[in-house]
């Protein structure tokens, strides 16, 4: 699954999860439906007893190739980064990234369906978060500390006031 996709600052990020046969797979849930202290708990969690990995797409990648692209890409990296490679790699949406010599199924809503991919989602947005909140301590006018980047009225006016950041999406 990836992050930050419709964020207006920033890299996006994607996470592949293999999970341990023994984990409780009731826990997880789509990140975006846990709080803060539950998603970086569950994090913890995650990582301790799965094989996982993440991958990212910079702000140049998703500039040069569009933001769906650039998330498409985000995946691949992540997949091809996992110490096994799975039977099958179920993905989160509509699109499927480019990747010969994979079984890949995508699923929609499938951070909301599917164990796996609510893992990688908890995972990627708790990296992701983190990452934001520390570029919102040098560019404070803009609160990603608390709208981590995503299009907010407080972001949008902080925008309007001050122009945008080197770390700003100039195309979406």
């Amino acid at each position: 699954d990836e992050v930050g996709r419709g964020s207006l600052v920033g890299p996006v990020y994607a996470a592949a999860i293999i999970l341990n046969k023994n984990i409780d797979k009731k826990k997880f849930k789509d990140s975006k439906q846990l709080s803060k202290d539950k998603r970086n708990f569950l994090a913890k969690y995650i990582k301790k007893n799965c094989v996982w990995a993440m991958g990212s797409a910079s702000l140049k990648e998703i500039e040069k190739l569009n933001i769906l692209n650039a998330s498409l890409l985000a995946m691949k990296r992540s997949i091809k980064k996992l110490k096994l490679k799975p039977s099958i790699t179920l993905i989160d949406g509509n699109k499927l990234p480019d990747m010969t010599g994979y079984k890949l199924k995508s699923i929609i809503k499938g951070d909301q369906k599917i164990p796996e991919i609510s893992a990688a989602s908890i995972i990627a947005k708790v990296a992701r978060d983190r990452l934001i909140i520390k570029m919102s301590k040098k560019f404070t006018k803009y609160a990603w500390d608390k709208n981590l980047g995503y299009g907010t009225n407080e972001h949008l006016k902080a925008i309007k006031k001050f122009g945008i950041t080197k770390h700003h999406r100039k195309t979406f």
